[in-house]
């Protein structure tokens, strides 16, 4: 039982899909009859895939949450004074929330009492990671979201009457289509009001050799991750996925910009999916997407806060310029 102290500063708030909104048995049948086949991103972060990627987070191929950690190590203070206290913190995909603790203590330096309103898909993952956090900061409240980005934004209110400031990290703007992740940020931006921040981490473009190592690597994380979503279709839909039959390949497409994961069958596989009523025949190296994860210049990121109603304001690097951080402000 929750001690009475932390329980009193602790909300968790399911949010089902809005009518209208795809289930996941609808994405996955849309999805395994188009041409190419592909399955949502948003899909692999079940409790098992919210575990698994944060043990991605701590493999030494994947340099991306050092250098994000590097950044808010050294600039975290800098971060927090950037808007006038008091503030309020919102933040999508909090995932173990290990990022937003630093900022949190930092807010909590400067100010008795936060706000913290995290959104993840994992209920799991925002439960334990809220109640950490919570134990750890006692003037930190946390009203959390379990439920899909876009459903949480357009059903619930966000509304503080401190400032805010939204956060975006881990690159995570970065696993959605262009047109897509402007989507979203607009979403962001009526969330928010004029003078609100939004706190947005990125990784930025490189070689192909590093994108591509850290997105495949060599003790099979990342395919575990990957494959983990054809288990999950198995235990929630009634599938009969052969999962030793499947890899995953991760490639870097240049001209895009984006690493893509792909499962790829190793051999000709037959596989039906009872709740959705669909029978699949793969041949031998075909593949189903699952995943594209955008790189960026700081310009692609100024020019997205633009088309959104953002003004870029100040930007932080690592010291390897792999990594940007980048606060925008919410115009009127």
């Amino acid at each position: 039982m929750l001690a009475t102290a932390v329980a009193d500063r602790f909300e968790l708030v399911t949010v089902p899909p809005l009518r209208g909104v795809p289930s996941f048995a609808e994405d996955v049948a849309s999805g395994l009859r188009a041409t190419p086949k592909r399955l949502s991103s948003k899909y692999l972060y079940d409790d098992v895939g919210s575990a698994l990627f944060d043990a991605i987070t701590r493999l030494p191929e994947y340099y991306l949450t050092r250098a994000e950690n590097e950044i808010l190590v050294q600039w975290g203070w800098q971060i927090v004074r950037m808007l006038d206290a008091p503030l309020d913190f919102l933040e999508l995909g909090s995932g173990s929330a290990a990022k937003t603790r630093r900022l949190i203590g930092e807010a909590l330096r400067l100010q008795a009492q936060l706000r913290y309103s995290p959104i993840d898909i994992s209920s799991e993952a925002i439960r334990t990671s809220s109640l950490a956090l919570v134990e750890s900061f006692p003037g930190l409240s946390v009203r959390a979201y379990a439920g899909d980005y876009f459903d949480v934004l357009r059903s619930c209110e966000l509304y503080s009457q401190r400032k805010m400031l939204a956060m975006f990290m881990g690159s995570n703007i970065g696993n959605y289509e262009p047109d897509h992740a402007a989507e979203l940020l607009t979403l962001l931006h009526d969330a928010l009001r004029p003078g609100d921040g939004l706190l947005v981490g990125a990784d930025l473009k490189k070689d192909p050799a590093t994108l591509e190592l850290a997105y495949d690597d060599p003790a099979g994380v990342t395919a575990a991750f990957n494959l983990n979503l054809l288990a999950r279709i198995n235990r929630e839909l009634d599938g009969t996925f052969d999962v030793r039959r499947f890899r995953h390949v991760a490639s870097y497409d240049e001209r895009r910009g984006s690493v893509d994961s792909y499962l790829e069958a190793v051999e000709k596989n037959d596989a039906a999916i009872g709740a959705i009523g669909l029978h699949l025949s793969l041949r031998r190296g075909e593949r189903i997407q699952t995943e594209s994860s955008y790189k960026f210049g700081d310009e692609d990121l100024i020019e997205l806060g633009k088309r959104t109603g953002f003004r870029a304001a100040s930007a932080w690097h690592d010291g390897a310029r792999r990594f940007i951080v980048r606060l925008f402000v919410r115009e009127s």
